[in-house]
């Protein structure tokens, strides 16, 4: 815990704070709008929402076969019949309006709206902060019965500190522990494909699964601060692991494979149109559903097994908000690519500097990245603000190539 963050806290009565104390989350959703920068990346985004999803892509091509409907080892199985036990009794809690709110067909372009600004864009399913605590409850035993006893620990983290920003710079109805959107896709079931989605600031998962296989991609999960420092969770914090296992990767390799993987050195000075005012260096983030994204930095082929291994880690830390068994055949799937698997890095390698990096292949996209402030003051970035994506790409982002395989 470094509590350095404090020092950029925005006084109480800096426009920054003192124009937004009060919102709710719609009445901030109709001022982001009208905010000239929030204003700018809402009007970027939503024509991307609206194209028809194809998936992330190297060169614009979508690569066939890399998702195979095949049958599962069932210790390798998603827990289906946790889920569905889960899912009926979150059904069970709700009124028939709100049920039907919550729920969409199985492949419904809403799952798409996911976002991670903390302000609303698109109000899909139900917003959690406005339900009856039996119904947040409800909906985060589903959560909790999906993922593993780490993800489902690294949402909640995330929530937390949400929860903990808003207290602290005095915008409890902008930011709180519940300021997220829920739905289900599909009707829960042991035998047909369904899945569930949580978004708001900072944490965005989607949820998928079908004949014992899981997805759980795009997933986002971020913090600003990374720490919580005072009150009932003190002691929380997020991505300690994760930024170490970045460093790792880089100090297992050589002067010259280093030079080949940072493809800029500063995080800041990058080329016109590199650095996004929403994402920053971020490339696969939220309506980034169909960008073609080119392999970059060195290829991990190349590199020591050590070097190799520290890839593996870090992507395994990404794959360890699945359970056990789907977090195997995931990783069994990305081990399997190694000859088109890529890594890059922006930025310096010095034991607390900020940086970026990205592990790309055709099945995997991982991305870490430390930004400037939103509801803090830093101008540049800060180890204690980070963003973190994971997307399958070629189309099975949702599980959409495996709803297809069994649609055909």
């Amino acid at each position: 815990m470094s509590g350095e963050y404090r020092e950029y806290l925005f006084p109480a009565d800096d426009p920054r704070i003192s124009g937004l104390v009060g919102l709710d989350a719609y009445e901030y959703r109709l001022a982001a709008q009208a905010d000239p920068f929030t204003g700018g990346l809402i009007a970027g985004w939503t024509p991307l929402y609206k194209q028809p999803f194809v998936g992330v892509t190297a060169d614009g091509v979508l690569i066939d076969g890399l998702y195979p409907l095949e049958p599962v080892d069932p210790a390798d199985a998603a827990p289906v019949a946790a889920m569905v036990e889960a899912a009926t009794a979150l059904l069970a809690v709700l009124p028939p309006e709100q049920r039907k709110r919550m729920s969409y067909p199985v492949d419904a372009p809403e799952w798409q709206t996911w976002a991670n600004p903390e302000f609303m864009q698109f109000d899909t399913g139900l917003r959690l902060e406005f339900e009856p605590e039996s119904v947040r409850r409800a909906f985060l035993a589903l959560v909790e019965a999906s993922l593993s006893p780490r993800g489902y620990a690294d949402v909640r983290t995330m929530m937390r500190i949400n929860g903990f920003l808003g207290a602290e710079v005095g915008l409890p109805g902008i930011m709180n522990e519940y300021s997220y959107n829920a739905a289900l896709y599909g009707e829960p079931s042991l035998t047909e494909p369904w899945g569930w989605q949580l978004y708001g600031h900072h944490c965005a998962v989607n949820c998928f699964v079908i004949d014992g296989r899981m997805v759980v991609s795009p997933v986002f999960l971020g913090a600003e601060p990374n720490e919580i420092d005072a009150g009932p969770e003190a002691g929380t914090t997020a991505f300690v692991e994760r930024i170490l296992l970045g460093r790792r990767i880089m100090a297992e390799l050589d002067d010259a494979q280093r030079a080949a993987a940072i493809t800029h050195p500063d995080l800041q000075d990058l080329p016109e149109g590199r650095l996004d005012p929403g994402d920053e260096r971020h490339l696969a983030g939220a309506f980034q559903d169909n960008r073609v994204i080119p392999y970059e930095g060195v290829r991990v082929a190349e590199l020591s097994p050590a070097a190799q291994e520290a890839v593996w880690d870090l992507v395994a830390d990404f794959v360890s908000i699945l359970p056990d068994g789907p977090a195997r055949l995931r990783m069994a799937e990305v081990r399997a690519q190694l000859p088109d698997t890529w890594f890059s890095w922006m930025g310096a390698t010095g034991p607390d500097e900020p940086y970026y990096l990205r592990i790309q292949s055709p099945v995997v996209i991982v991305e870490l990245d430390h930004h400037t402030g939103v509801f803090l003051s830093n101008t540049e970035p800060q180890p204690f603000h980070i963003h973190t994506v994971m997307r399958t790409p070629n189309g099975n982002d949702y599980g959409r190539a495996l709803l297809r395989a069994r649609r055909p």
